[in-house]
């Protein structure tokens, strides 16, 4: 059976960030025994501290990546081209080169938004700007998003069958947990204050002058901005807080985190699209802190599996962290209902099973 074949633009790791997150997990999945999949890393920067600098450097490898481009399309001729849109002006101009390209060669094309900020954007940028994404999403065969609740996002450019919903999904194999006498709080994210860790620092503050519970913070990414850092570090040192901030782990590290962990926050304070560290708290069993972004409300449920608080409100924060420290069956009770979720709607299989799902639809049509 002649598999049909699709080229497949992304990111790839480092630096870890949900797009080259994702990329990788779509690569190495079962996805692959569907279509032959042929990849194309469009990957400029390679740490977050990068990203936005202009350089000869990034210039040159821009550049580069759009003849890798033409050069794949002429010689592999794909049914699809997979293509993740940007939403900045700058990002969608450079993303709306593949597209053209694509389509010189008579390829179908299927976009990607891992976000849920390209309408926000959309709607402040120039007439000139919405007239040109509105030429550039005309000539695409469809779009996939999140979840259920951003296709609004698209309503004003493709009929409702042509906005196709995938959510993130992986399958992870955690370690035994190491028992403790503390309750263990997990952090993981990039540390930038888009994804709301000063309102954890802040919320830990909180929580360390109310509670009895012995607990223990564990927060594990990469700062971004020297400013942010340092107010969080005085917030942990001016109040001898019980937080150990890490670096990035490696993928066996970071999942003995997670089967250590209790209790799993994350409040970003901007559009998310679906964080993957969502994905894996679920699977981890944890329940879960979070905010109403992107598609976050779709896998956390309030009351369910983990509470949605408001963004930059350390407060609320501290009261959902003071409970479930308090209460043992709560937290087992949230995570069981949160891996049960996991189960049902975000294992890499459910993943697999839409993307073949919008991949045929599309080739078919």
């Amino acid at each position: 059976m002649i598999k049909q074949k699709v080229l497949l633009l992304g990111k790839l790791p480092p630096p870890y960030m949900g797009p080259s997150i994702a990329t990788e997990i779509l690569l190495k999945s079962s996805l692959k025994d569907k279509f032959e999949l042929i990849h194309l890393d469009t990957k400029i920067n390679h740490k977050i501290s990068s990203f936005g600098t202009l350089s000869f450097g990034k210039v040159f490898r821009n550049i580069s990546i759009y003849f890798k481009m033409i050069s794949l399309t002429q010689k592999k001729k794909p049914d699809i081209v997979l293509i993740p849109i940007s939403q900045t002006t700058m990002g969608f101009l450079k993303d709306s080169l593949f597209i053209l390209i694509a389509k010189f060669f008579g390829r179908n094309v299927v976009l990607q938004l891992r976000g849920s900020n390209f309408k926000t954007w959309v709607n402040k940028s120039s007439s000139l700007n919405k007239q040109y994404v509105k030429y550039i999403l005309k000539k695409t065969q469809g779009v996939i998003v999140l979840g259920n609740n951003l296709k609004h996002i698209f309503a004003d450019y493709y009929t409702d069958d042509k906005i196709f919903v995938v959510p993130n999904g992986g399958d992870y194999n955690f370690p035994e947990k190491n028992k403790t006498d503390e309750v263990k709080i997990l952090y993981l994210a990039n540390l930038l204050e888009s994804k709301g860790i000063e309102d954890v620092f802040k919320a830990i503050e909180i929580v360390s002058k109310k509670v009895d519970v012995k607990f223990l913070v564990d927060v594990i990414g990469s700062w971004h901005n020297k400013d942010e850092e340092k107010r969080c570090v005085a917030i942990k040192d001016n109040g001898n807080l019980p937080i150990n901030i890490h670096l990035p782990k490696g993928l066996n590290e970071k999942f003995q985190y997670l089967a250590d962990a209790d209790i799993f926050v994350f409040p970003p304070r901007e559009p998310e699209g679906h964080p993957w560290s969502i994905v894996e708290a679920m699977a981890a069993r944890l329940p879960i802190i979070s905010t109403n972004m992107g598609a976050i409300i779709e896998s956390v449920i309030d009351g369910e599996n983990g509470f949605i608080i408001e963004p930059k409100h350390p407060k609320q924060i501290a009261e959902k962290l003071e409970l479930l420290i308090k209460n043992e069956s709560l937290r087992k009770k949230m995570g069981a209902a949160g891996r049960n979720l996991y189960l049902a709607n975000f294992t890499e299989a459910k993943m697999v099973e839409k993307l073949t799902y919008t991949f045929n639809n599309i080739i078919q049509k």
